[in-house]
Parts: structure tokens; C-alpha cells; sequence
């Protein structure tokens, strides 16, 4: 009989061991749901178009505060975090699985292996800070909530900056629409730090204190409208700062002929070049920026028939507007770059014996932050991307920061692909406010992950690094998300994913600092950091001098 009640025990153990790992990771894969809330619709018509994100957002966490809470040691509390971590992350980049098998050539099973294995590798930080949780397993209800918040926020700092940084979907980014007023103030990691606090709270707290809890995360997070309300109540430390009238190019070449010298590249010089005559010609254009996306000329400019550089160049010097166009640099023993080049009207007449591309050029910026095994391979990897084929391999790195394009009166900061993830490398340029960039400019390829959330997780970025620099985004891109996006991360226009065609809109542009933006662009997220410290040196569990009497 002992035996059979030892059995049933170990059993049930089992049973209940498994129970709490699929909590896990349900948890994590409604957080990975919760960022770009992919449906435009409320709930019932009692949410507000994006708010069941934040609520989902909120909820996930909840549940993950009250595994860890029931966690019987501090290796059992990093193993649930952990599992949480990598569904969440694993769900919401999966589509890295499109770049590496259908676009690189990689096998669909290391593909997959590929995905799983980077997301439980960034899931360390989260089962580090849950296992270090644990210390506070005898402090008081409020001291357990601060410390959370702190080191959930901590633990999304750190994915954010060790080995390059790869903070693709932090938790922030769910709450653009419930809190994203605050953004101009302590950016997504505080937004993130908010709404750790905010879900642990109501699991954490007892009594009056977690009824009240409740009660303000319903407010925040279930009231139509309390983020705008929010936002018309904080202080908007920006100012206008003109207007600017831009045309936004979007190619839709498909990724699998982009690199093809007998289909995407001549569709893309075709079309690109096309659409940059027409423009520079349009009077409704004068003065504007004319934007075409990420690479979108494939080749080296040498690799071009010069002949298509003298007619370009020949166009924009006689025309009213200004080009910014994508397109990779450099040759191979000078290294390469992925860059961006600005063409502005007047000048000279190219000469025809020199490079009409060199004369054409009258501003470049090259991409900072490369990403890793697309741009750049990380030391022992060189085996696995050689699995693959991915062109354009090794780029070298522009410097930070990097001077803004000054046309029509504004200053353009131009940032290329996942550049705009980094909030603080934005604002590396905004530490003098009469230098500042007024308007910011992605531009980006995401064919490389198909038609899928990346797109509309992108839109995401871009919305919060707009909110958090006080400044208007525009976005060109191949496929999408090509839109417009104003200084308080609202969408004012966008062309349909996956279309070929043009956008034009009127960008007002802005000057003047955010609070984020004085102190990053001075300090980076060291004050963060610091406050997350303070905060648990503050909270630190002191021991029971009872029990040693």
C-alpha cells in the first residue's frame, strides 16, 4: 500500500509538473499574441481597437507573477520563467523560420531548431531574474511587487543590449494604446517597467491594497479611450516645426527574385528610377523627399550601367525635390555598408568621364546597428550561415550618431531596418535640441519574413520610438508596413502590405526634446538601471533576527 501511495504521489507530481509547464507556456504564447495586436476590432465593442493587446499583455503576465509566486524553489521558478520566455519569444519571432528556410535554404528542421534555440538563449535573462525573485519569497507584498517590475525590467534591459541587443518584442510594445502616454517620459522599458507592476499588483497584493489594484488596472486597461486621456494630460514637450511633403515608394519586389539579375533587379531599376523621375517633375512635390526603402537598388552602384546614374542625375538637378534612396555600398577592399544616399536638385552637369553616381551623391548614411547573421556573423558562427544562402553578407558599421540630412528647412535622421528597435541609438542624436532631428525616416526590406506579423510588429516599433522621441516617423518599405506615422505614434496613412505603389502625405515635422530623449541622448538607459537597483537594494529581504534568538 505504501508503495501505491508513493507511486500516486510521484505520479500526481508529474501530472502537476506538466500542468504548470503548458501554463507556462500558454502564458508566454498569449504574451507573443499580445504584441501587434494583429486584428483591428474590439472586443464586443467594448474595447477600443488595440487595447485587447494590453489587456492580453497584462493577463499573461498575471498568470506568470502567480506561477512564480507558487514556484517551491528558486531553480523551479527559472525553469517556469524560462518556459514562458521562449514560447513567448519563439511566437513572436517565429517568421525568422521564413528568412532562413524559404529565402536562405536552411532545412525547415535546423530552421525551426534554429528559432526554439535563439528564443530559450534570451529566455536566460527572464529564468535569472525569476530565480532571483525568489530572495523576496519572505518580503512583504509590496516589496514583492516592486522587485518583480524591476527585475522583469532589468531582465528586457539585458536582452536589449548583451551580444548586439535583439529586444524584438519587448514587452512595452504591447501597451501603445493603454500606455503608451508615457513613452515621451521613460520610453518602452519603462512602459514595460509600469505594466510588470501594474499585472504583479493585483496577484501580489492583499486586501484593500490589491482591490485597489484591480481597480486601476480595469481603469487603465479596460476604459475606451484612458490612453488618449492620459496623453491629453501629460505635457506635450515638443513643437511644431513645419511641414514636409514626402512621396513613399514601395516596390513589393519579392524576396525570392530581389537578388535576381534577370527579374527583381531590373524590375527594381526600372520601377525605382520610374517613379523617382515622376516625382522630382511634380509640382505638388516641390520641396519634398521623395523615400525609396531598404536596398532598394540590389547592386552596388559600380555594378549599374552608368548610363542609368547620368539620366537619374539629370532629373533630380532640375528638379524641385529630394531623393533618399536605399542601397548598399563600399566594394570589397574597402568593406561594405548598407546605406542610405540623399540626391538634391541643382548643381552641376555630371561630368560624363567622372562617376555620375558619386556626383549625384550629396548625403549618405550608413546603418549602425547590423543585424546578426544577415549582416554581419557572429564569432563561430560562420559553419551555420554557410547553410544558407543569404547574399550580402559582412557590412562594416556607420558611426553613432551620424549626421541628419538637412533639406527644405528639416533635419531627416534616416535609420535603416531593425535600427529603429534601438530607442537610445535614435536618441544618440538628439543631444543638442537645436541639432535634433524633426523628422525620422525608416527605411526597411521585411519581404525577408513574408507576409506576416513582423509587418505589422515593425509598425509597432516604429509607433513607440515616434512616442518616445516626440518626433514623426516615416516609414518606406518593400512590402510594408510603408506608412506615416505622426509624434504621438498614430497612423496617419499607410500604403496595403505586399502592393506596388506610391503614398504621399504631408509630414508634420517637430522640434524640441522629449524628457526621454534629454536623458538618453546624455546617459543612454544607465538612469533605468538605476532606478531598477535602487529599487531592490531598497526591497531587499532583511533576515529574521527572531529566528537566531
Amino acid at each position: 500500500m505504501a508503495a501505491r501511495g508513493a507511486v500516486a504521489r510521484r505520479d500526481g507530481a508529474a501530472l502537476a509538473g506538466a500542468a504548470v509547464a503548458v501554463a507556462a507556456v500558454l502564458a508566454g504564447g498569449a504574451h507573443a499574441l499580445a504584441l501587434a495586436w494583429p486584428w483591428d476590432v474590439s472586443i464586443g465593442g467594448w474595447l477600443a481597437p488595440g487595447q485587447p493587446a494590453a489587456w492580453l499583455h497584462a493577463l499573461s503576465l498575471m498568470a506568470l507573477v502567480a506561477l512564480l509566486a507558487h514556484a517551491p524553489t528558486a531553480s523551479a521558478a527559472a525553469w517556469r520563467a524560462g518556459g514562458y520566455a521562449t514560447a513567448w519569444l519563439a511566437g513572436t519571432f517565429w517568421w525568422l523560420f521564413v528568412s532562413m528556410h524559404t529565402y536562405g535554404g536552411l532545412v525547415a528542421p535546423l530552421a525551426v531548431l534554429a528559432v526554439l534555440a535563439l528564443a530559450a538563449f534570451l529566455a536566460l535573462d527572464y529564468a535569472l531574474a525569476a530565480a532571483l525573485w525568489s530572495r523576496w519569497r519572505t518580503a512583504g507584498p509590496g516589496a514583492q511587487v516592486l522587485a518583480f517590475a524591476a527585475l522583469w525590467t532589468l531582465a528586457e534591459w539585458a536582452r536589449g543590449v548583451l551580444w548586439t541587443g535583439f529586444p524584438w518584442g519587448a514587452g512595452g510594445y504591447a501597451q501603445v494604446e493603454a500606455l503608451g502616454a508615457l513613452a515621451p517620459w521613460v520610453g518602452v522599458y519603462g512602459i514595460g517597467a509600469v505594466a510588470a507592476a501594474l499585472a504583479a499588483a493585483p496577484v501580489l497584493l492583499r486586501g484593500v491594497a490589491r482591490v485597489v489594484t484591480v481597480v486601476l488596472a480595469a481603469l487603465v486597461w479596460g476604459v475606451p479611450g484612458a490612453g488618449a486621456w492620459l496623453a491629453e494630460r501629460l505635457p506635450d514637450t515638443t513643437r511644431p516645426a513645419g511641414a514636409l511633403p514626402v512621396r513613399l515608394l514601395q516596390g513589393a519586389i519579392p524576396q525570392e527574385q530581389k537578388f535576381d539579375v534577370d527579374a527583381g533587379v531590373p524590375l527594381a531599376l526600372r520601377w525605382y528610377g520610374e517613379q523617382i523621375v515622376r516625382a522630382t517633375g511634380d509640382p505638388a512635390l516641390a520641396g519634398g523627399l521623395v523615400v525609396a526603402p531598404e536596398t532598394a537598388i540590389p547592386l552596388l552602384p559600380q555594378d549599374v550601367d552608368p548610363a542609368y546614374w547620368r539620366a537619374l542625375h539629370a532629373v533630380v538637378r532640375t528638379g524641385d525635390a529630394a531623393v533618399l534612396l536605399g542601397v548598399p555600398l563600399g566594394s570589397f577592399s574597402e568593406g561594405y555598408t548598407n546605406s542610405a544616399v540623399a540626391w538634391f536638385p541643382g548643381g552641376e552637369a555630371a561630368d560624363p568621364a567622372a562617376d555620375p553616381f558619386a556626383a549625384l551623391t550629396r548625403y549618405r548614411y550608413d546603418k549602425h546597428h547590423l543585424v546578426p547573421f544577415g549582416e554581419f556573423i557572429p564569432p563561430g558562427f560562420r559553419w551555420f550561415t554557410e547553410l544558407m544562402n543569404i547574399p550580402l553578407g559582412d557590412f562594416a558599421r556607420g558611426v553613432l550618431p551620424q549626421p541628419s540630412l538637412a533639406w527644405a528647412g528639416q533635419r531627416i535622421a534616416p535609420n535603416i531596418c531593425y535600427e529603429d528597435l534601438f530607442g537610445e541609438e535614435l536618441a544618440a542624436g538628439f543631444g543638442e535640441a537645436g541639432r535634433a532631428p524633426t523628422v525620422l525616416v525608416n527605411l526597411s526590406n521585411i519581404a525577408w519574413f513574408g507576409d506576416t506579423v513582423a509587418i505589422d510588429q515593425h509598425r509597432h516599433i516604429s509607433r513607440l520610438r515616434a512616442l518616445e522621441l516626440g518626433r514623426p516617423m516615416v516609414r518606406a518599405t518593400n512590402t510594408g508596413a510603408t506608412a506615416v506615422i505622426d509624434h504621438r505614434g498614430r497612423v496617419q496613412a499607410e500604403l496595403p502590405r505586399g502592393e506596388r505603389g506610391v503614398l504621399d502625405a504631408t509630414v508634420a515635422a517637430r522640434q524640441g526634446l522629449t524628457p526621454y530623449a534629454w536623458w538618453v541622448s546624455r546617459v543612454g538607459l544607465w538612469p533605468l538601471v538605476g532606478v531598477c537597483a535602487a529599487v531592490l537594494l531598497a526591497t531587499w529581504p532583511r533576515r529574521d533576527r527572531r529566528r537566531h534568538r
